[in-house]
């Protein structure tokens, strides 16, 4: 499954409505670490059809950063109907991101 980009107009359809799990990546462009996580979540994306990944920049979208107090990048924050699962910070390992999501 595809990386999904969010912002505020899309947010609900892509996430409340996805079905799936959803893992949201918040990052900046500049950020080192995000640039080191990116492609564990590409492949992430690629290898797993039970999760959706979507990605929130924060320069661009500080609502939405704000609205789960995202104040380190990268942040992960883990979905599910609508509510959060579980939150981490940093650069992370594949089988933590599938923890994180209930799916390991």
């Amino acid at each position: 499954m595809a990386t999904v980009k969010l912002t505020k107009e899309n947010f609900i359809d892509e996430v409340m409505g996805a079905g799936v799990p959803v893992l949201i990546d918040f990052y900046a462009d500049w950020c080192g670490p995000c640039k080191m996580l990116a492609p564990t979540l590409e492949a992430l994306s690629e290898k797993r059809e039970d999760i959706k990944i979507c990605k929130i920049n924060v320069d661009d979208e500080p609502e939405l950063a704000g609205t789960f107090d995202i104040s380190v990048i990268p942040t992960l924050v883990a979905m599910k109907d609508g509510g959060v699962l579980g939150k981490t910070q940093g650069v992370v390992t594949e089988d933590a991101i599938l923890s994180l999501m209930g799916l390991k």
